[in-house]
């Protein structure tokens, strides 16, 4: 993620804490979004993943699309099938055969 985000952060926890003179976890904590805030943005991902995953895109698409690898993507998809979600996209239509008598109108 570095990578992408050069100037995101240019010290390390360790690096900020040993010239503050504090423990690597006091940097950590105070640079940490804070839990509600961080909870919120992390269901909203998870729906728009599965919204995605529900329209027929694959794991590659949807990792572009969202900015995650598609290892991320496969780890949240699995986690909302093991709580019951159905992530998978509907059945393509197939059309009728042309031997088919046709549909009684409604």
């Amino acid at each position: 993620m570095a990578a992408e985000h050069p100037i995101r952060r240019t010290l390390t926890a360790r690096e900020t804490a040993q010239r503050m003179g504090i423990s690597p976890r006091t940097v950590r904590n105070i640079i940490a979004e804070p839990r509600p805030q961080y909870e919120a943005r992390a269901a909203q991902r998870r729906e728009l993943i599965i919204t995605l995953r529900r329209t027929g895109l694959t794991y590659q698409q949807i990792a572009t699309q969202v900015g995650m690898t598609k290892g991320g993507v496969a780890t949240t998809l699995h986690h909302a099938r093991k709580t019951g979600i159905n992530t998978e996209p509907p059945p393509a239509q197939t059309p009728p055969p042309d031997n088919a008598p046709p549909e009684a109108p409604a």
